[in-house]
Order: structure tokens, then C-alpha cells, then sequence
């Protein structure tokens, strides 16, 4: 035979099935398979717990097919159960200062992944275990840009980049024991590849995958479970209840052994009645139905089961569709309970045997059904990807590492638990501290990426090895820890602007840290609290002009009295002087001289005086009567003046005018007991009906009035 034959072997918890045949252009030929059955219970879950005798099945099933082929088989292809692999899900997120991301950064931000799901792995496991592990490989489920999920992060502008991803495990002492039951059958290890892999490379074609489908291998002690989408394998995972159960459960009601059992079940999927005998010894007989309603509860738990784990491994939610494979999977109530429970229609359950087999070609008279997806599926992996373990020499120490065709200098450097900040640069200490009661963060400068050489050629974290390749890294470097002054802060880069004795004077703004007044060359220090001052003190102020003010001197902010400790703010008039400023009030009834708003002027035009709405009262004569006296100019008489009383609101209290014909807003101060001496420097609020008063604007019943010193 010119074709190279392949020699796939399915090392299941029941049995050992061995695979041999050769592809011939688009085809799988199969050229013979065998079986065995282990004799004892030398496998559990998919686990080898008797290396010798299963060593011992190896060699037999090896021996028959070399005497159906003719030749000796020396090179062996075999697949790591999916119920011995460990599933990590975990986040991770990098800051990258507002710049488009790079294909270096994506990988930075994948590496911190797989390191992350690695430690949460190893957290898990018990602290005294001294197995070592694998991680065999790992998918992104998505990306996120600045906090929203995104497809593709390379070329955006970002600031902050993270993934949600999954890595998978294997333990080595696994491993192990599988390569060493394939020596004591005088086999090497051509490829080694996962079940679920091998399974849904047939089960499932590639241009499925980008759906979001199950696969369930339903195997004698575990179901197996892999979820696909976007292209890829998303996530595996494993319940320890399959094919076995049923058999458990009719054994008990039938009053058989496990075998009898066995065959019990594997009948009732083709024969309307069964024939058995008892551990009596006594011919039994049993109608299909009745085998399908004893395994009923087990089932219904099983599905369940299932479906919970499914959805668990599809972050919460149902699938599109599943396939399954495996001989547990193949009773007929099995496919509709699990799409019952995972809410979905039952068309989209379905057992893949013969269907997902039409490139396959038996060259012996075998029936195409699901349980020789698997096997098949191993033999076929061989052509996709020569998969095995490899070792390289990383910094001096030898490494094993699961070869995928995919490993790079990140892969070995996770396995050798190099750490991940050590590839890439590292920023310098960063500096924290508070600006006006807000935390505030400067970064460190990066420093140099690892220098990172494979057998003496300059090599880059992605570089992909091969085996016995040796490689050194010489961990990155950090930057210079982040330093700035207080000139640094973009808030002390603003003026304030005074009036200083009629000069406009532009000051710059300068910083309180920890309480003490810094230069604008201050080195601000981690835990700093640092307070911008909006406002100068009128000796603040006379510092910087150079100019010194003597004691016989009045100080004036905005026209109101003040000292050399007075706030002054944005805009806020200075001045100093011998001389005494007019007070605001002074200079409100100066302005008020020349209105004619006493109750000894002239009486108006009645016509032009609106008095509705108000009481009016006149100035009586010493004998009661209500009159006003004469005027002597003329010597006519023109009647009363009119004065009124107003009613107004003046910071939330009623206050009352009396003894003016008209008022204005200036009248208030006569009223109420507010000092324009106690300003310190502060504004003057005066509101009227909600708006800026004028101090002239005149007043009416009712009107409300706010009055008060604005506070900085």
C-alpha cells in the first residue's frame, strides 16, 4: 500500500477502539478497525487508573489490526479525554494612554489573560498538589474599547482595552499516563489531540462553526461538552453522568449484571423485545417501552444536567443547535429531553452518525453511527495539525510544552511561569495625589521591552518555535517614575485680574499643598493634597505689586473697609489710600439728592400720581385737624402730600416702608439691620423678584427681596 496508513486510537473509559486508514485525496479510507472491551474497571471517567492493563488492551487491539493490515504499526495518534480538561473564564484590561492600539498591545492584553485564567486555575487547585498543568489552549469571547464590547481593537484610539477570554488545561499527570500505556504496547505518540477537538473536526465542518452550536460525546462515564461560535471553540466542559447510568438503572430493575445490562440497553434501540436471563438464571423478556420508561428518570437527570452545563459554558444563554455523538447518546428520548431543556426546537437536536460521515469510506463491512465519530475524528486530527509535546530550553531550564502548531515565545514563557510584565515595558512608578479633593494620576514613562533571542537570532514575543529551540529572554525594564511640578498642573496655568487703585493687575494663580502655600517649582509627591486658590489676600496682592501700605493707610476691597487678610477674588476692586472711600450707602443717597422723594416736595400732578393700591395718611396740625400747613411762596393752597406704607419680603420676613410717597430698592437698608461695613472683601448680592436689582428701581407691594454677602 503507497499511502502512509494512520493508526488513531480512542482510549475510552469502556472500550479501546483502534483506527487504521489513509486519506486519499478528499476521501478517509478506513481500512480496518478494532475493539476491546477492558476487561476490569482500569479506566474511570476517562481516567487511567490501571496503566498496565490499559497498556496490556493497547497491545491487543494493536496486534489484530496489524494482523488485518499486515504490517506493524509503531507511530500511534490518541486524544486526551475532554472530561480531564479544566475551563477558565476571566477578564482582563490594560490602560494605554489614549492611542491606537497595536497588534503588540492586543497580544500584551491576551498574554495578561491566559496568565490571569492560569493563576485563578492554580488558586483553585489544592495548595499541597504538586501537578503540573497545561494549557492547551485558549479563545477570545470578546473585546472591549473604553469600556464597550468591540470586535476588532487594532487601530482604534483607546484608553482602556480588555478581553474576556478562555483557556483550557490539562493536567500532566494525564498525559503522562497516556503516553506511558501507549510504550508498554510498543507504540510512540505520533499526535496528541483533545476529544472534543477530534470530534467536532468531524462532527462539526468548519463553516459551522460560526454558529453557535453544542456537541455533545456521550461516552460510558461522562458526557462531553464543547461549544462553538465565531469560528472557533469557545469553551469545554464535562458532567460525570452518561451511558453507565442507564445501564446502572437496568440492572437494578432487571435483576442483571452490569454486561446483561448492557446489552439490555443496546437492544432496546433497535428490537421491539428483549430477551435476557436474570442473575437467577431464569430467561427473562422485556418490551421496549418498558426499558425506555426504567431509564426515563435517569435520562430526565441527564438532560438536565446537560443543558444546565451548556448554557453555564455559553455565558448564561441556549445554543442554536446541538449535535450529538457517542453511544450514550443514542437513545431515541435523549436528543428531545435535552432540547426541551434548553428551550430550543427539537429539529435542532440531532444524533450525527452516518450524516457527518460521507467523506468516509469503510473498507470493511461497518455500520456509519455515532460512535465512530470520535475515533475517526482522531485519525483525521493527524492531517490538520501534528500535534504533540515538545521541549525547548527556556532561559537554561528544559521546558515541555503542548505543540499545537501555534506556540510562540508568550506560550513557552506562561508555561515556565516567567512573568508577564516581564516581557513587555513596564512604566515607572506612577504619581498619585489629590487636586482640589479629586484623586489625580501621573504615569510613569515606559521603560524597554524584553530582549529575547531563539538559538541566538533576535526574536520578538510572537515568534513561533519548534522544538528543542533555545530560547532567551532578558526581562523589560521600567521607565522613570512619573515626576511633574506644581507649573505641570494645566489648572495653575490661568490668571486672576484685580483693580488695584483704578489699574487692572494680572496675578497668576498659585497652590496650596498640604495645607502650605508652594511655588509654582514645587515637585508635587505621592499622597500631595493639593488645593488651587482662586483668591489673593490684599497683602498677597501688595507683595506681588512690591508695594508696601502704611498704617495710616485705608484699605478698601470693592468700597467696603477691609485689612491686609481680606479675600480678594476675581475682578474685586482694591484700593488704599489716606484718604476715606465713601461707603456704598453713602454713595446711594448722594445719588439720591436730587430726587424729589421727601415728604416736604412739591405735590405732583394728581393725574401723574398712581396711588391706588395704597393707604394714605397726611401730616396732622397740632389741633388733630388733617391738615397740612401752607405753603408761604404764593400764598395758595395745594392741598395734602401724600406719603404710603409698602409691604415687602425681605430675606423671607415681611418688612414695612412708612413715611415716602414712592420707594425705590435702596429704601430696604433703611429698614433692616445689615452692616455694609462687615464685607471683608465679599460681594453684595441684591436680588429683586428673583432678578439683580437696581438700587433705584422702584418698588411695590408685595415685591421680594434677597440681600446677602457672597461667600467664596
Amino acid at each position: 500500500m503507497k499511502e502512509k496508513l494512520v493508526f488513531g486510537l480512542d482510549i475510552g473509559t469502556r472500550s479501546v477502539v483502534g483506527t487504521v486508514g489513509y486519506r486519499k485525496q478528499d476521501k478517509f479510507v478506513v481500512v480496518t478497525q478494532r475493539i476491546k472491551e477492558h476487561e476490569t474497571r482500569a479506566m474511570l471517567d476517562g481516567q487511567i487508573h490501571d496503566i498496565q492493563k490499559v497498556g496490556d488492551t493497547i497491545r491487543e487491539v494493536k496486534v489484530r489490526l496489524e494482523e488485518a493490515i499486515g504490517e506493524k504499526l509503531e507511530g500511534v495518534c490518541i486524544a486526551a479525554a475532554g472530561r480531564v480538561l479544566f475551563t477558565v473564564n476571566t477578564h482582563a484590561e490594560n490602560e494605554i494612554d489614549n492611542r491606537e492600539v497595536t497588534d503588540e498591545d492586543i497580544y500584551s492584553l491576551i498574554s495578561k489573560g491566559v496568565e490571569n485564567a492560569y493563576n485563578d486555575f492554580l488558586a483553585s487547585q489544592d495548595a499541597d498538589s504538586q501537578v503540573k498543568f497545561y494549557c492547551v489552549g485558549h479563545s477570545v469571547v470578546r473585546f472591549y474599547l473604553n469600556g464597550n464590547q468591540i470586535s476588532n481593537l487594532e487601530g482604534h484610539k483607546a484608553r482602556n482595552i480588555a478581553v474576556d477570554l478562555i483557556a483550557t488545561f490539562l493536567p500532566d499527570e494525564v498525559v503522562d499516563g497516556l503516553y506511558k500505556a501507549v510504550e508498554i504496547a510498543g507504540l510512540k505518540v505520533d499526535n496528541l489531540t483533545l476529544e472534543p477537538i477530534a470530534a467536532i473536526g468531524l462532527a462539526i465542518p468548519e463553516r459551522f462553526r460560526m454558529l453557535n452550536i453544542a456537541l455533545i460525546d456521550v461516552g460510558a462515564g461522562t458526557s462531553d461538552i464543547s461549544i462553538t461560535n465565531d469560528g472557533c471553540i469557545l469553551a469545554y466542559g464535562m458532567i460525570p453522568m452518561a451511558g453507565d447510568a442507564l445501564t446502572e438503572c437496568i440492572a437494578k430493575a432487571c435483576l442483571v449484571d452490569f454486561s446483561e445490562a448492557e446489552k439490555i440497553k443496546k437492544e432496546a434501540d433497535y428490537k421491539e423485545e428483549i430477551e435476557y436471563t436474570d442473575i437467577m438464571l431464569l430467561p427473562q423478556k422485556i418490551k421496549q417501552s418498558e426499558v425506555l420508561k426504567i431509564m426515563d428518570d435517569t435520562l430526565e437527570e441527564m438532560s438536565g444536567l446537560v443543558a444546565d452545563k451548556i448554557k453555564e459554558l455559553n455565558g448564561g444563554r441556549s445554543v442554536s443547535a446541538v449535535f450529538i455523538v457517542g453511544g450514550g447518546g443514542k437513545n431515541i428520548n435523549y436528543a428531545h429531553k435535552v432540547a426541551d431543556k434548553l428551550g430550543i426546537a427539537r429539529e435542532r437536536v440531532a444524533l450525527r452518525g452516518e450524516e457527518v460521515m460521507q467523506s468516509v469510506v469503510f473498507e470493511e463491512d461497518i455500520k456509519k453511527d455515532s460512535l465512530l465519530v470520535t475515533p475517526v475524528g482522531i485519525c483525521l486530527n493527524y492531517y490538520e495539525q501534528s500535534n504533540n509535546f515538545i521541549f525547548v530550553s527556556f532561559n537554561g531550564s528544559r521546558i515541555k510544552m503542548y505543540d499545537n502548531n501555534n506556540l510562540s515565545v508568550g506560550d513557552v514563557a506562561m508555561q515556565a511561569q516567567f512573568p508577564n510584565d516581564g516581557l513587555f515595558p513596564k512604566r515607572g512608578e506612577a504619581l498619585e495625589f489629590t487636586l482640589n479633593g479629586k484623586a489625580r494620576m501621573q504615569r510613569g514613562l515606559p521603560g524597554e521591552a524584553a530582549l529575547i533571542t531563539i538559538n541566538d537570532e533576535p526574536a520578538f514575543i510572537t515568534s513561533k518555535i519548534r522544538a528543542n529551540d533555545i530560547i532567551h529572554v532578558k526581562e523589560s525594564t521600567a521607565g522613570p517614575a512619573a515626576s511633574m511640578n506644581l507649573e505641570d498642573l494645566e489648572e495653575l496655568s490661568e490668571s486672576i485680574e484685580f483693580v488695584v487703585n483704578d489699574q487692572k493687575i494680572t496675578v497668576p494663580k498659585f497652590a496650596s499643598v498640604n495645607g502650605e502655600l508652594q511655588s509654582k517649582f514645587y515637585e508635587i509627591q505621592s499622597g500631595d493634597e493639593i488645593e488651587i486658590v482662586n483668591f489673593y489676600t490684599v497683602k498677597q496682592i501688595a507683595d506681588f505689586m512690591d508695594v508696601i501700605i502704611e498704617k495710616n493707610m485705608n484699605i478698601y476691597v470693592n468700597n467696603q473697609l477691609a485689612d491686609m487678610e481680606t479675600k480678594v477674588y476675581e475682578n474685586f476692586t482694591v484700593n488704599w489710600t489716606t484718604e476715606t472711600i465713601k461707603s456704598e450707602r453713602e454713595m446711594i443717597e448722594e445719588s439720591m439728592n436730587d430726587e424729589e422723594i421727601y415728604d416736604n416736595e412739591e405735590n405732583p400732578d394728581p393725574e401723574e400720581t398712581d396711588t391706588e393700591g395704597t393707604e394714605t395718611s397726611v401730616e396732622g396740625t397740632s389741633d388733630g385737624d388733617s391738615f397740612a400747613s401752607l405753603p408761604e411762596d404764593d400764598g395758595e393752597y395745594k392741598g395734602p402730600t401724600p406719603v404710603s406704607v409698602l409691604t415687602v419680603t425681605v430675606n423671607g420676613a415681611p418688612v414695612i416702608l412708612r413715611g415716602k410717597q414712592n420707594y425705590v430698592f435702596v429704601d430696604v437698608f433703611d429698614a433692616i439691620n445689615f452692616n455694609l461695613a462687615e464685607s471683608k472683601g465679599r460681594r453684595i448680592v441684591t436680588n429683586l423678584n428673583g432678578k439683580q436689582a437696581q438700587y433705584m428701581e422702584a418698588l411695590k407691594d408685595g415685591d421680594t427681596v434677597d440681600i446677602y454677602w457672597e461667600e467664596a
